[in-house]
């Protein structure tokens, strides 16, 4: 059917259709012009206020990680106790996530069901816990660690309250959402049996939440490892220290041995966490 043949309404329509779509088409050139003209503006202000230059660190850009290379087989056999080397201190990094991301998982397992108004009737707490969550999650780690690395000096401790504070935040307030979200008829059938509000959560909730919790405090360990070695490099310890120290020393061959050591540990929690959701999906613990 051509669209003369078309019944003046439709064809109205169509047209009032191919004219919206000619607008959407030149507000999107206009964007993509003018993110264009943004990145170029700011590179030239940016090249023009530096010592140095833009276009000269972009020819030099690979040369830095081919040198890394160049050194790591320069060292020969040794390069790979470079990884037992540095794998104390990487542990080290796995311990303080791991003990960060346990305690941040129970809290907000516990701030979860406060902040669940399924749960909770009186809008006052539901709202504290809530908005307790939105500051706590509101900072970066990094933020939030140099502040306790100020109070407390350089050590593992304000890495590990930062990751804690930042986990809790996260998780509580996705756990908040799958409660609130999980199904009322099993509270509803323990209610009329005569249970109390713990045994209706004990019960009633946690079968049905707890895969997800698990779940999404795997994927938290693995952020949670990433964000232990950020704040290594402002003085929270681990194999962050480490890494900023070889750096600044230009150690090529210990600056590659400590990123495999990292991506290989992400690899193998990306892998763990992976199978432990699948088993839980299934149903197989």
């Amino acid at each position: 059917m051509t669209t003369s043949s078309l019944p003046p309404h439709l064809i109205e329509i169509e047209n009032q259709l191919n004219a919206l779509a000619r607008t959407r088409m030149i507000y999107t050139l206009i964007f993509i012009a003018a993110i264009v003209i943004l990145t170029v503006t700011g590179v030239t202000m940016a090249e023009a206020r530096n010592a140095g230059s833009f276009s000269r660190g972009i020819d030099n850009f690979f040369d830095y990680p081919v040198d890394l290379f160049v050194e790591a087989f320069e060292t020969g056999w040794a390069w790979w106790g470079l990884l037992l080397k540095h794998l104390p201190e990487l542990m080290n990094t796995i311990n303080l996530a791991l003990f960060s991301t346990f305690l941040g998982f129970v809290f907000a397992v516990v701030l979860s069901l406060v902040a669940s108004k399924n749960l909770i009737q009186n809008g006052f707490w539901v709202a504290v816990a809530r908005r307790s969550l939105d500051i706590m999650r509101s900072f970066p780690e990094l933020v939030i660690a140099m502040i306790f690395l100020y109070l407390m000096g350089k050590s593992e401790l304000p890495a590990l309250i930062a990751i804690w504070i930042h986990t809790v935040g996260a998780l509580g307030k996705l756990f908040s959402e799958v409660v609130e979200n999980c199904d009322s008829k099993p509270m509803e059938g323990l209610e009329s049996a005569g249970a109390n509000w713990w045994q209706k959560v004990r019960f009633g909730v946690f079968p049905q939440v707890m895969p997800l919790f698990l779940a999404y405090g795997m994927l938290r360990l693995e952020i949670n490892v990433r964000a232990s070695t950020i704040l290594g490099f402002v003085g929270a310890g681990g194999i962050g220290a480490q890494l900023s120290t070889v750096i600044q020393w230009r150690y090529g061959d210990e600056i590659l041995a400590i990123m495999a050591l990292l991506v290989i540990t992400i690899t193998a929690l990306d892998y763990l966490s992976s199978y432990v959701r699948n088993r839980l999906a299934t149903g197989v613990v």
